[in-house]
């Protein structure tokens, strides 16, 4: 793209004025639109380092109201804190709320692109982060967001003379980094890496534009051109339905609810004691081996009103150091996690290396109670299988362990306990007219998880259903398939598909 890349015509400098001025009237003129529209708006600018991606991002803010934007910088390397995280972790925490900007002097290019520069990252890693970066951004503009992509491009000998400009000021000589010295002594090797890696990003719905930047004020009018531009298109698009993907993730077959045993799945109070107590020895173990290996895991759970969830995690946690574990109760979505991505809110729950993280509800509510009590569209719930399955490849990749549990019982075993719970002072927090409705969907529930669990039971992100009637067998079953799991990790017979 770079290598390609032909420079338009250029009005003459009191026209490019006037211009400029009425393209800053527009993009301030759209906000109340972008407002009323929830349509949240990223604009990340990458470039050539002394192109100016920094003032003339300033002089494009200066058209918006404050209470309207965010500004993020981003470095190119990681903090060793943010290393024990997924690559895309920092970039998705801050994503913005419908109806407002993030403007991005950096993004996730140079991270990738540097790593390259320096030859550490592998051509199959590299392939994965491309990949990675254009599922997210599909799966962001899926979900309403405008994304706008500039790259600022100047010479060889335009960055040199920039670079050492700022350097003879004692005042700006900071804004050289080693880096950009190193870019301008490579720009060749540089300019191929550029070039590549814009035109592997470079899609319909977040496509690279351009920025002569040799000019100041060209570069200003280019990207406030090409923004609002970005914004109508995005407006007039707000309200069509996004395709439907197909699966492409290897899946396991998996039963239908109703076709699964609940009798017989019960043991007694000797037997559970004494398996409880050696099982949680030895999960206490693994945790300690799994903490010094840094391997992350991701423990999901998902079943009936009162199968039993709460006990099932507090067995587990009960073998672990709470240092290493966090539990995440997971309720109805907080208005500003509502205004972004759905997965947003458990991006920001995902456990550093060598860490748990058990979730008391999931991701997994947008295709059933966001999908059944009409929360999100049906083209919403109908693309998550498909953003669901790529987030957990994600974590898969990134070396996360995850195991996800439906604990399952039937109709007449949840009425029985929804009665002790009514009837019992103690237990009666638990229940609420909101679990008596949900009983009255139950069928709907059902249709609901078993297409859930056939379109998400994948190789690397498996279901495993619990037989909860007997609440000591299921959590007898969950801590053996937690123990099973950690140990092909730890022996490294498990394999990321």
């Amino acid at each position: 793209m770079l290598k390609d890349h032909v420079k338009g015509n250029v009005p003459d400098k009191d026209v490019l004025k006037t211009m400029i001025r009425e393209e800053e009237a527009k993009l301030s003129g759209s906000l109340m639109k972008i407002k009323e529209a929830k349509l949240p708006v990223m604009v990340i600018c990458e470039g050539w380092g002394g192109a100016g991606k920094g003032s003339t991002l300033g002089k494009v803010i200066n058209a918006i109201d404050p209470r309207f934007f965010k500004l993020k910088t981003y470095e190119g390397t990681p903090s060793d804190d943010e290393k024990r995280y997924p690559f895309l972790y920092r970039y998705i925490l801050t994503i913005p709320e419908g109806g407002k900007f993030t403007f991005y002097d950096g993004y996730w290019m140079h991270e990738i692109t540097d790593a390259v520069r320096e030859g550490t990252l592998s051509p199959e890693e590299y392939a994965k982060r491309i990949e990675s970066i254009n599922r997210t951004e599909r799966s962001l503009h899926d979900n309403g967001y405008l994304i706008v992509k500039f790259f600022f491009n100047i010479s060889r000998k335009e960055q040199k003379k920039r670079l050492e400009e700022l350097m003879e000021d004692k005042d700006t000589e900071w804004r050289v980094s080693k880096s950009d010295l190193k870019e301008n002594s490579r720009y060749d090797k540089c300019l191929e890496i550029y070039d590549r890696y814009l035109t592997d990003t470079n899609r319909s719905i977040a496509p690279w534009y351009i920025i002569d930047a040799k000019e100041s004020k060209t570069a200003e009018w280019q990207m406030l051109g090409f923004l609002n531009q970005s914004i109508d298109t995005a407006l007039k698009n707000k309200a069509l339905a996004v395709p439907i993907l197909q699966n492409t993730f290897p899946l396991v077959q998996m039963p239908k609810l109703s076709d699964i045993p609940l009798e017989g799945k019960t043991l007694t109070d000797e037997e559970y004691k004494e398996t409880l107590d050696k099982l949680k020895k030895e999960l206490r173990d693994l945790h300690y081996r799994l903490y010094r290996k840094k391997i992350p895991v991701v423990i999901a759970y998902e079943g009936w009103d009162a199968a039993g969830k709460g006990g099932n995690i507090k067995r587990i946690t009960g073998a672990l150091d709470p240092r290493g574990y966090e539990v995440h109760p997971i309720a109805s979505p907080e208005p500003h996690e509502k205004s972004r991505h759905f997965l947003w809110r458990f991006w920001n729950r995902i456990p550093r290396t060598g860490h748990i993280a058990i979730f008391d509800r999931t991701w997994y509510g947008r295709v059933m109670v966001e999908r059944l009590e009409g929360f999100c569209s049906e083209n919403d719930w109908q693309r998550a299988y498909n953003e669901i399955n790529e987030f957990e490849k994600e974590l898969s990749d990134w070396g996360a362990i995850i195991i996800k549990f439906w604990v399952q019982i039937d109709k007449d075993t949840q009425l029985a306990r929804f009665t002790d719970r009514q009837n019992t002072p103690e237990k009666k927090w638990k229940i609420t007219d909101e679990d008596w409705r949900n009983r009255e969907k139950w069928d709907l529930y059902e249709d609901a998880v078993n297409e859930m669990i056939e379109k998400t039971s994948t190789e690397y992100a498996k279901w495993y259903i619990l037989e909860s009637v007997d609440k000591k067998y299921a959590r007898i079953k969950a801590l053996e398939i937690v123990i099973d799991q950690l140990k092909e990790a730890l022996d490294g017979k498990r394999k990321n598909k």
